[in-house]
């Protein structure tokens, strides 16, 4: 069992490059938002995992829903202040 969390903690930590580059190189605003929000739920899901393996979920799955929040509410704070701001990149 300890191998298939080692495989998942190495197949999510993959593509953390692949959304770093759409955060970082993103054609536009919008592009970069996306990215962003794929490596915190990619995050979110390596806290749930650490928390399997450790035997302590309880724990991570507070922090994971608590980062879950925060990011849910910036992306939303992001997203209403370039709809405002009428961004078209």
């Amino acid at each position: 069992m300890n191998a298939f969390y080692l495989g998942a903690l190495a197949a999510i930590l993959t593509l953390f490059p692949i959304f770093l580059y759409r955060a970082v190189k993103g054609p536009s605003v919008f592009d970069r938002l996306i990215g962003l929000n794929g490596i915190a739920s990619k995050s979110i899901l390596l806290l749930v995992l650490i928390g399997a393996m450790t035997g302590q979920i309880g724990m991570f799955i507070d922090l994971s829903f608590g980062y879950g929040l925060l990011n849910l509410v910036g992306a939303l704070a992001i997203g209403k202040y370039l709809e405002t701001k009428g961004v078209d990149e």
